[in-house]
């Protein structure tokens, strides 16, 4: 073996290597790291896929369509990251079986491919190439053992979440609105109630903040039902908690502005993830919220006529409002476009 065949068999083995511990970096960032971190060729899978489910959404006519098509995103992203692993990582071990000189092309590939998929393999001639084919099959197993192991814990962070938003519809209608949630607890329960409603909610937005910032494809992950959505049930309650401390002419109640930082924190970490800027990033915008004045002075004129106590400065409500709508307002909408909500 010459020089130059050496130093090209070493550079293979070194690009298998690094192959494999990429490969397996993602997986484990994935499936058992617990918290957030960001996988290059996880993004990139579901970002390819991305670009094929909106291609078939142009042809989509209404939303409940869109809705459908959608649906499909995170289970299929999120079953093509386990195949996509075995092809990384069986072209990795190709490589090391080509440096280690097992054989040719044809047979390199057929040994790779029916190790990781524990099939079986050939006669190895060395106790190296051995330990290798042994190493790959277990790779195999491991990445499998994980995807059981991970679909059930991500299946109860989703049923958690999905029931919090499901029981907002008794209070807030379908879909979900900030004014219609007020006037049913102040028509049923009493606005005095609403402090520990805040309280289940400052819980919700820290378990989501967990759940999908460490599970991050439960973000894409869509509600039984079209018309709700974990990102539209987060800005009710953020909208109507903010209502209630700028606008509503009760004591304050602490558990609602705790609610809000609850949940302005967990929408922008779980921004922060997919790159959208906060207000601390220098290339946030510097824009006013989305809502205008008259949708808000809309509002309270739907609650001052259902009897709610609303305060008579209304400039001063408009100015508490957007100071505390401020906080989720950009976060809120470009999740809402991220997840299609």
């Amino acid at each position: 073996m010459t020089t130059l065949e050496l130093a090209v068999r070493v550079l293979a083995f070194l690009a298998g290597l690094v192959t494999i511990l990429l490969t397996l970096s993602s997986a484990v960032s994935t499936f058992v790291l617990p918290r957030a971190a960001r996988s290059q060729l996880n993004r990139l899978v579901f970002g390819l896929l991305r670009r094929i489910i909106n291609f078939f959404l142009r042809f989509a006519k209404t939303y409940q369509r869109r809705d459908t098509i959608m649906a499909y995103y995170a289970p299929i992203g999120l079953m093509l990251l386990v195949p996509t692993w075995y092809i990384l990582i069986a072209l990795g071990y190709a490589a090391i079986y080509w440096a280690a000189g097992v054989g040719d092309v044809a047979t390199i590939f057929r040994l790779s491919g029916l190790s990781i998929l524990t099939l079986g393999f050939g006669d190895p001639k060395t106790l190296f190439t051995t330990l290798v084919i042994f190493s790959e099959a277990m790779i195999g197993l491991i990445l499998v053992a994980l995807l059981i192991a991970y679909l059930p814990t991500m299946y109860s962070a989703f049923s958690r979440r999905e029931q919090a938003v499901n029981l907002l519809e008794v209070r807030a209608g379908n879909p979900p609105s900030a004014a219609e949630m007020l006037m049913r607890f102040h028509r049923n329960y009493g606005l005095e109630k609403l402090g520990d409603y805040w309280r289940t909610w400052e819980t919700w937005f820290a378990d989501i903040e967990e759940s999908h910032t460490t599970l991050p494809t439960l973000v894409f992950f869509r509600s039984p039902r079209s018309e709700n959505s974990w990102v539209t049930a987060a800005g009710t309650i953020l909208d109507a908690a903010s209502i209630t401390l700028s606008s509503l002419d009760i004591p304050y109640e602490v558990s609602a502005a705790l609610s809000i930082r609850a949940g302005f924190l967990a929408l922008r970490r779980i921004a922060g993830y997919f790159d959208i800027p906060s207000p601390q990033d220098p290339h946030y915008p510097a824009v006013p919220i989305c809502v205008e004045r008259h949708e808000f002075d809309e509002v309270l004129d739907r609650l001052a006529a259902a009897g709610l106590p609303v305060k008579a400065d209304r400039e001063q409500a408009w100015q508490d409002f957007a100071g505390w709508r401020v906080n989720y307002d950009h976060a809120l909408i470009l999740l809402c476009g991220l997840v299609m909500a």
